[in-house]
């Protein structure tokens, strides 16, 4: 029997009646169904019946849309479930990420980027009320990894930081901000991502730190989090062969699994050792690093017999609800699991008091969403673009650039892919060029041959384009060069750098000795191990109005640079500090 009446559900005897009078109330096909996360993928009401009637699913996540179209789905679920739904978010970076037309406040390490605590407070307080006017309940976040491996990118930006005292201190911030609207939340990625340099969504991934290591920073971490009131916990696809060992002597190399699988890390170690009480979700299931560690029709039941409570998104409904149920009437879940599970699923729902809220009230009124993207709110992103965008270095003395001596700038764009959230990675680029000459400049863009090509222009290749663009005539054309880089996306590969256009692309800052230079970051915090020759670099860490505003403007001397950085931003290679 779990607890209810502890932290972090709290329940009184009236909620810890409806939790197990409810459990008592539904049948076998309805318990399973209770154990699902639905990645929603259509907002049809058939396809909501489809999912709700057949699946009976727990909670429900939802594809990116604006808000207004976000809340009316929500509403048609919480009408059409028998037992209200968790609705998670992905509220990573306040209300963007959550709706189309959310506010993107910082992300994690923009929010560890600067001595002001109430920056990772702030993030989390309009992440909270955005989603909550939605109809939300559940947040995916904060993040809890420590970013210790530079190479790491899929949380390059997705960590507060390099140490577990600046994650404790923002991630707590983050929780009490969200905190302060009717929102629960699943911190992640348990064991702790951060010390291998690849992504857990096309590889598994392993946290290699040793058992007294492992507990001084990321159980550190988990520890602190836990006594100060987290609700769940996300698990990553992430294994952690030593703590294994520790806890299973004799564990074989090849009976390791990721922390999803591994009844060692979630029964011994996260329930045992760690105490923690509360809901614990996979990670979503579709991540190659769960996927490439067992066959699917055993790793769904095995990840809740492993000691998961709920199961990250179908991939194929019937399938995924099909292994589930088999695996119950097998044995591979036991009655004894699956009731604790069940009791930590409701036992949540009542923690927010969907049980006793009319199922009209679940959803608030449209009128609500005048919070989603406000002018207070893009106000408070302005504010912490002020406060952390960065100078990493500027070892030429090249700032400020002052219009009325460097009124000519060649502006360059780097991009990465188009990923599969849709944002189109090469936007950052207008606003950029139109702040600049809001300044008082004079843009010039550069085209790469794919752009010249694309416009119809005949005889392009990249030696021409070099030819055109690397000449004695560069200085007597531009008194200074910016690059503006938005190097975004994970889950398509194992870590991002730079990919220039072409063969020696005539973008590659060669220019540094020509002009005076200035590279800005809108993402990553890496970019040093591909442009050492740049001898001033910024760090604007998002490609929002906000933060390439505020970057111009201390570029121009306009206004100081008040952002911190870690030592992960010198790559640990010869040359990146000069």
């Amino acid at each position: 029997m779990v607890d209810l009446t502890a932290q972090p559900f709290s329940l009184d005897d009236a909620a810890v009646t409806w939790v197990h009078d409810t459990i008592a109330s539904l049948s076998i096909e309805e318990k399973i169904g209770q154990l699902f996360v639905n990645l929603n993928t259509s907002f049809e009401p058939q396809y909501l019946d489809r999912i709700l009637d057949t699946f009976h699913v727990g909670a429900m996540r939802y594809m990116g849309a604006p808000s207004a179209k976000v809340q009316e789905h929500i509403r048609y679920a919480q009408s059409k479930s028998k037992v209200p739904l968790l609705i998670a978010s992905n509220p990573e970076m306040g209300g963007f990420g959550s709706a189309d037309d959310g506010t993107l406040v910082a992300t994690h390490l923009q929010a560890g980027s600067n001595p002001d605590v109430s920056i990772a407070r702030d993030m989390g307080r309009v992440a909270g009320v955005e989603t909550a006017a939605m109809g939300c309940n559940w947040a995916f976040a904060p993040i809890v990894d420590i970013h210790y491996n530079w190479r790491n990118t899929v949380i390059g930006t997705r960590s507060f930081g390099n140490t577990p005292e600046v994650v404790i201190e923002r991630a707590k911030q983050y929780f009490d901000g969200i905190s302060e609207s009717n929102t629960v939340c699943a911190i992640k990625h348990f064991p702790g991502d951060g010390v291998d340099e690849r992504d857990q969504h096309v590889v598994t991934t392993w946290n290699t730190f040793d058992y007294e290591t492992w507990n001084a920073t990321y159980g550190r971490v988990y520890r602190e989090m836990f006594a100060h009131g987290v609700q769940s916990v996300m698990i990553g696809h992430i294994g952690a062969p030593e703590l294994s060992r520790h806890l299973r002597p004799g564990i074989a190399d090849a009976e390791l699994k990721p922390a999803t699988l591994a009844p060692e890390l979630l029964q011994d170690l996260l329930r045992g050792e760690l105490g923690f009480n509360g809901l614990v979700v996979t990670d979503a299931s579709m991540m190659i690093g769960m996927t490439s560690a067992m066959k699917r029709s055993e790793l769904v039941p095995a990840s809740i017999a492993a000691g998961c409570d709920m199961f990250l998104f179908f991939r194929d409904a019937a399938e995924d609800f099909g292994y589930m149920l088999d695996g119950y009437r097998n044995g591979v879940i036991t009655e004894q699991r699956l009731h604790e599970a069940l009791e930590r699923i409701l036992g949540l729902k009542a923690s927010l008091g969907l049980h006793v809220t009319p199922r009209d009230q679940l959803v608030p009124p449209v009128e609500a969403l005048a919070v989603v993207g406000s002018a207070e709110h893009h106000a408070v992103a302005a504010s912490v673009a002020d406060k952390t965008v960065t100078l990493v270095k500027d070892t030429q003395g090249n700032l400020p650039l002052n219009p009325a001596t460097h009124r000519r700038i060649r502006l360059y764009g780097v991009s990465g892919s188009a990923d599969f959230t849709g944002v189109d990675p090469n936007g950052y680029l207008a606003i950029a060029r139109e702040e600049l000459e809001s300044a008082g400049f004079e843009v010039h863009v550069f085209k790469n041959a794919q752009q010249r090509i694309a416009e119809g222009e005949e005889g392009v290749y990249f030696h021409t384009v070099m030819a055109d663009e690397a000449n004695a005539a560069y200085p007597e054309k531009y008194d200074a060069a910016i690059v503006f880089a938005n190097v975004a996306g994970f889950a398509q590969e194992a870590s991002v750098r730079i990919r220039w256009s072409t063969p020696m692309a005539a973008e590659i800052p060669w220019y540094v000795t020509e002009v005076p230079t200035v590279f800005v970051s809108l993402n990553q915090p890496n970019h040093l191990i591909d442009v050492p020759m740049v001898k001033t670099m910024v760090h604007a860490h998002n490609p929002s109005r906000e933060a390439i505003h505020a970057a111009v403007q201390k570029i121009i001397g306009a206004s100081e640079f008040q952002g911190t950085f870690n030592d992960n931003v010198w790559c640990d290679t010869f040359g990146t500090r000069l």
